[in-house]
């Protein structure tokens, strides 16, 4: 017991009845649980009758190997999944429906299920998914809902109207096949302990002891499992953390935590406060901010670590300004002596690692999506410049066969590589053989489209006729917001009501991107904004080899610890999103997930937010973060711009006044010496102007990245400032 600390021995010798550990960030609670789980072995107790519960199969793995070291032992620790299933395997033929053997469905066979369920219910609304039904069943599973119990579902949309009809539809069909879903695991088990009391005994008598890690992130199922086990021996020891209650959208209920000493009565409550992780001053600025949340326990971290470096805040002019102050600390921490990988940029929603990226490419930094996908390898995103792609070239087959069916128009993969060969033997582009097709054109080799595919191929190529026609005659920008608008591609994302709003915004900033190339480029084509974007998606896949610095969303990062942290985006409506306006709940979770991110931190933590950001293709003026203002000021340095930036501050006000007059007229005479301003490279001071091979040239240094840049003056678009 000597590497822990008093509240850890208490918690790791606490033997009968119910215990809930509150378990600040960094406060060594994997290793409560598992040495609490050798003192049970060592006070007597039958391996066979413990049980541990986590939330990932990695950390269940994790724990069991640290405890049979620490023990010689084997005892069962597992995700609630795959607990389930494994009650499931022994017991469900207590439902005269199952047998033993039943087989699991992923995503794609369920939505078949779906799918045929919509078919016999006649239900041949195209608006409607098969997608939508699933979220909604998923939903309801994990409420611990049958379809009979919804009756009063309050529709909201026409999917909802046909919701329980499907829901028992479904649930029918996935009995007759034997098959459970992913929810079934929880759904069912629930089910079982409480329609056969006898098998629930069973259970009880076999597990006397039963541990939940990060138990603030149960949900309604989950609560339920552990609260039946329980019932008889009332041996209940959860650890969590109701300030790290980040995944309400998942379904979890930070009440289970919240409400942990009234529903099992006579409860102790043990307080873990002081963190291995982070500087005195990092944690004091984070339980700051966590006190303003009313939904909490009372609990405050401490180190004695010593005070450190105060927290930094930077309030960039943009994002590009942001960005590049980011990797300007990231190779200045790296000289320090470490590594990209135990530096980490948080943001609250996927498309800001765009500008990030860009950044980290220009300036050779190694980098890793976390949890993620790289911006440009983003589905929503590859699907829309395929679009512009095959409007741009009529030959790209590859683009033909990944939008032909967005949405669906009938034309599977024998019929698309019929007209692959068939193009090809008559010696047609893709698009122009498929225009043959519909205008039923005489030509050797041809085959015929039934009803549906001619509508669907023709509308099709409507689309991209008006697309053509766009990008030969408009801007980038305009082309991006054609191929969303006249694809209907926003319909489509709206069948996943879950991801919804963060593939909307990664559209939006795709736009944005398309603004700001164009802006800077001297001759710009669509043709040139594609090949761009393929560049930049090849170039982050290579050189893997490399130690990468981290960047993920703050949902991600839970459980993962740094030695230099940013929190970039810390803005109104961007953090804390606009979702949680007038949301009591959902602004409070907004704050959780700030302090998350805020504790990940071991001896650096930066804030950082942009005065003026791209978004849907325009510069709009934000405001900062109200989780900054609540945050003491003592414990915080702001950056402003260097000492030899200095000069330029003033202009960069200028130029944010007079930035939509900003022409495209032709170069005027500029001088060494003066102040300009360049549409990507920002605010910069004229070094020397003279005549270049290719006519009048400046060699300028610019603010935001210390660097100068030779440029042609009929190319670059400078505006004295």
């Amino acid at each position: 017991m000597q590497t822990l600390n008093a509240q850890q021995i208490r918690a790791v010798q606490a033997l009968e009845g119910p215990f809930l550990v509150l378990a600040g960030a960094g406060s060594g609670k994997t290793r409560v649980v598992t040495q609490r789980i050798a003192h049970l072995i060592e006070e007597g107790i039958s391996p066979s009758q413990i049980l541990a519960v986590t939330f990932t199969n990695k950390a269940a793995s994790e724990m069991q190997n640290r405890v049979k070291e620490l023990t010689l032992h084997s005892v069962l620790i597992s995700t609630f999944h795959s607990l389930g299933a494994r009650i499931l395997r022994e017991s469900i033929h207590a439902f005269p429906h199952y047998s033993r053997n039943f087989v699991i469905y992923d995503e794609e066979d369920v939505l078949k299920v779906i799918k045929n369920c919509m078919e016999e219910l006649h239900i041949t609304d195209k608006k409607i998914e098969p997608k939508t039904f699933k979220h909604l069943i998923s939903q309801a599973k994990n409420a611990l809902k049958t379809p009979e119990q919804i009756n009063d579902f309050d529709a909201e949309s026409k999917a909802e109207l046909y919701f329980q009809k499907v829901y028992a539809a479904y649930q029918s069909r996935m009995s007759e096949y034997n098959a459970l879903d992913f929810d079934d695991l929880l759904f069912l088990t629930v089910r079982l302990f409480r329609e056969h009391p006898e098998v629930l005994a069973y259970y009880q008598n076999r597990w006397q002891f039963l541990l939940i890690d990060e138990y603030q992130d149960t949900n309604d199922a989950q609560y339920a499992m552990v609260a039946h086990l329980v019932e008889k021996t009332h041996n209940l020891f959860v650890v969590g953390d109701p300030d790290q209650s980040i995944y309400s959208w998942r379904g979890a209920k930070i009440h289970n935590i919240l409400n942990f000493e009234k529903d099992f009565p006579g409860a102790q409550v043990i307080h873990l406060e002081q963190n291995y992780r982070s500087r005195s001053n990092i944690l004091e600025a984070s339980n700051a901010l966590i006190n303003n949340n009313q939904n909490r326990l009372e609990k405050s971290l401490w180190s004695d670590r010593g005070a450190g470096e105060k927290l930094k805040l930077f309030p960039a002019e943009t994002e590009r300004f942001e960005a590049s102050f980011i990797a300007e600390k990231i190779q200045s921490h790296r000289e320090q002596g470490i590594p990209y990988n135990e530096m980490v940029v948080f943001y609250r929603t996927n498309f800001q690692s765009r500008v990030l990226e860009d950044t980290f490419l220009q300036n050779e930094i190694p980098y890793t999506i976390v949890g993620g996908i790289s911006f440009y390898q983003r589905k929503e995103i590859k699907d829309i410049l395929a679009f512009l792609r095959i409007a741009n070239e009529p030959n790209d087959y590859i683009s033909f066969a990944r939008t032909i069916n967005l949405p669906r128009r009938g034309i599977g993969d024998t019929t698309l590589e019929k007209i692959r060969v068939h193009a090809q033997k008559n010696g047609l582009s893709i698009l122009d053989f498929a225009e043959a097709l519909i205008e039923q054109s005489p030509l050797p080799f041809t085959f015929k489209l039934n009803q549906k595919q001619q509508e669907g191929l023709k509308g099709y190529l409507q689309v991209v006729r008006r697309l053509k026609e766009i990008s030969e005659n408009g801007t980038i920008q305009a082309s991006v917001e054609a191929a969303i608008r006249e694809s209907g591609y926003l319909g489509l994302l709206k069948e996943d009501a879950e991801t919804f709003q963060d593939r909307k915004a990664n559209l939006e900033e795709l736009i944005s991107k398309a603004n700001e190339w164009e802006a800077c480029t001297p001759e710009p084509s669509l043709a040139a904004f594609l090949e761009e974007l393929s560049l930049k998606s090849t170039a982050e896949e290579t050189d893997h080899s490399k130690k990468r610095v981290n960047l993920m969303t703050i949902h991600n990062g839970k459980g993962l610890e740094f030695m230099v942290v940013f929190l970039a985006g810390m803005e109104e409506d961007l953090f804390p999103h606009a979702n949680s306006k007038g949301n009591f709940d959902a602004l409070e979770e907004e704050r959780r997930l700030c302090y998350v991110g805020m504790t990940r931190a071991k001896e650096y933590l930066y804030l950082t937010f942009a005065r003026n950001r791209h978004l849907w293709g325009t510069m709009r003026s934000q405001r900062a973060s109200r989780f900054l203002s609540e945050i003491p000021s003592p414990l915080i340095e702001k950056i402003n711009l260097s000492q030899r930036h200095a000069p330029y501050r003033s202009a960069i006000l200028e130029y944010k006044k007079i930035e939509s007059a900003i022409s495209m007229e032709e170069p005027v005479f500029l001088e060494a010496g003066d102040t300009i301003f360049h549409q990507e490279f920002g605010v910069g001071k004229i070094h020397k102007a003279y005549q270049g091979s290719i006519g009048l040239t400046y060699q300028i240094f610019f603010v935001k990245d210390s660097r100068e840049r030779t440029l042609v003056a009929k190319y670059a678009k400078l505006k004295k400032l």
